[in-house]
């Protein structure tokens, strides 16, 4: 294994990672609804993109209203836990049958 000749300096360390640096995103706002949205992407409140509408938001939610159903709760019930019984090995045994 290959092992440095000698110890990088903090300066020198430094100086690599001044590229690693984090970027805030670029964001812009929708046309439609003033929502924040990543520039090349489609809004992910009202689905339009560039104007028109490209991802049917408003009609997804629709349908899903007027398919849903309501789903009858089911009781929780509790699982008995097996509970195991320890045998005695005999050393143990003994040491009871002396008491």
């Amino acid at each position: 294994m290959s092992v440095p000749k000698k110890k990088i300096s903090k300066r020198r360390t430094r100086a690599r990672r001044s590229h690693h640096g984090v970027t805030k995103p670029a964001v812009t706002t929708c046309q439609k609804c003033g929502q924040n949205v990543r520039p090349h992407y489609a809004c992910s409140a009202c689905g339009n993109y560039r104007g028109r509408n490209v991802l049917n938001k408003q009609a997804k939610v629709e349908k899903k209203l007027d398919t849903a159903t309501p789903v009858a709760e089911k009781k929780a019930t509790p699982k008995a836990k097996a509970t195991k019984t320890k045998k005695a090995t005999p050393k143990v045994a003994k040491k009871q049958e002396k008491k």
